[in-house]
């Protein structure tokens, strides 16, 4: 009977975790993310070679033996620097949505608890960051900016925000006048306290979702952006650049761009099927 019970009382998040186990499809997306954070992690351990190194008698070698991938018009392995580009991709997408996520909740929260006035002019600011294309925002920002890392994450992380406002606005306006929240209320609990003690919480959901979903969207303007060359400054090895410097030999070494590519097609794929999954994990609605 013991056991029974204690089966009974399972957290929200063990509820979810079973449900999200259950999703096949998810979990392998989970594995291949692993994979690649073990590979951004540890690039300088997996590869022999450097990835900024250039060695004109190896250029435009097809794979082989010593080069898994082949190497481009300066020599350089390809494999090495998409094991290096794996690092901005994945630090930039998640960076970006972090700071997109920080921002998003305390602007939505602050619109949907304190209403009135506040709310009316946080939803013009996001009503207008939303209207502009995000492409091209990215890339007046980046041209106002320059080119560089840093860059890249305030640029990303400044622009993505707003649908993580508008979904934070949304749940805050559903439970803001609950009994515990009122209770913290005429408690004396200041508004700071209920923000972060009783609404950061029950947003916690939404915002690993939109965070999941968003980050292939800051790899894909990442890498159009490098393509652009607003990006990361060569040499440093970038999946967007590299398919910018495979441009011009296309069709006579589809190999240099065809992996890049390739990388950018399973990373943005498993982030959005990892998205789907954790949504229906975590949404009580979605549930069956």
């Amino acid at each position: 009977m013991k056991k029974k019970q204690k089966n009974q009382y399972r957290s929200y998040y063990q509820v979810s975790w079973d449900i999200l186990r259950k999703n096949y499809v998810a979990m392998f997306c989970l594995a291949i993310i692993l994979a690649l954070a073990v590979i951004a992690v540890f690039a300088p351990y997996l590869t022999p070679y450097e990835p900024n190194i250039t060695k004109p008698r190896d250029r435009f070698q097809s794979p082989n033996g010593a080069h898994l991938l082949g190497t481009d018009q300066y020599g350089r392995d390809i494999l090495t620097r998409i094991f290096y580009g794996c690092r901005i991709s994945l630090s930039v997408g998640l960076i970006s949505q972090l700071i997109a996520s920080l921002l998003g909740y305390f602007i939505g929260v602050c619109a949907g608890y304190f209403g009135g006035k506040a709310d009316h002019v946080l939803s013009f600011i996001i009503q207008v960051f939303s209207s502009f294309p995000f492409l091209l925002f990215a890339i007046a920002v980046m041209f106002i900016l320059g080119p560089g890392l840093m860059n890249l994450y305030i640029a990303l992380g400044l622009l993505g925000w707003t649908s993580t406002a508008r979904l934070v606005r949304g749940e805050v306006l559903r439970i803001k006048n609950s009994e515990y929240i009122q209770a913290c209320v005429v408690g004396g609990g200041s508004p700071l306290r209920v923000i972060m003690r009783h609404l950061l919480p029950n947003c916690v959901p939404i915002l690993i979702i939109t965070i999941t979903l968003g980050i292939p969207n800051a790899i894909l303007s990442e890498a159009s952006l490098s393509y652009l060359g607003l990006g990361v400054s060569p040499p440093t090895a970038s999946w967007g650049s590299m398919i910018s410097e495979a441009q011009p030999f296309i069709r006579g070494y589809t190999y240099y761009s065809l992996f890049p590519g390739l990388a950018i097609i399973i990373t943005v794929l498993s982030f959005n099927l990892l998205g789907d999954g954790l949504r229906d994990a975590l949404d009580p609605k979605l549930r069956s």
